[in-house]
């Protein structure tokens, strides 16, 4: 008889991730949509794990009414190869290693859901890894995910609601 064995990595953590552009499960700003200027909202975070090497940040919004390759939602950004040492990201922030939209392109996408949709909410994850480990451009969410589960030491999230 055939056992399937699923492993999970659990990464609580203290870390805390914030953004002054919005609270947390508060409306994003227009400014950071896909209606206004489509930049990506600054960030900050603090309580790092002590032994993290590099971050990794990614935004999806599980609300979205799609499915891609067995993957549900919508991401809007994957953002990896962050030193540890770093606290935040400014508005816009085009530095570190992007990965694929799933608009098509790489970088940030704001919010944009379909109209009368309702509210969508928009989960952007800080991971904390163990190792540095110099990840190629491009790579999807689904893809960096697989990268970094064994090196996960630390994870917290950031929610933004959305409306059109």
């Amino acid at each position: 008889m055939f056992e399937q064995v699923m492993a999970m990595v659990f990464a609580p953590s203290d870390m805390i991730l914030m953004s002054p552009a919005f609270p947390d499960r508060g409306k994003i700003p227009l400014r950071h949509s896909g209606d206004g200027d489509d930049l990506s909202p600054p960030l900050a975070w603090k309580d790092v794990p002590e032994k993290a090497r590099s971050l990794a940040l990614v935004c999806h919004d599980p609300d979205a009414p799609l499915v891609i390759e067995g993957a549900y939602g919508f991401v809007h950004w994957v953002l990896y190869n962050i030193p540890a040492t770093e606290k935040g990201l400014p508005e816009g922030c085009q530095d570190f290693t992007v990965g694929r939209n799933d608009a098509g392109g790489q970088g940030y996408v704001g919010p944009k859901p379909p109209e009368g949709h309702g509210q969508h909410h928009y989960f952007i994850w800080l991971l904390a890894l163990s190792e540095d480990l110099e990840l190629h451009p491009g790579l999807t969410m689904w893809e960096l995910m697989a990268e970094i589960e064994p090196h996960l030491i630390g994870m917290n999230r950031l929610v933004g609601v959305y409306e059109r």
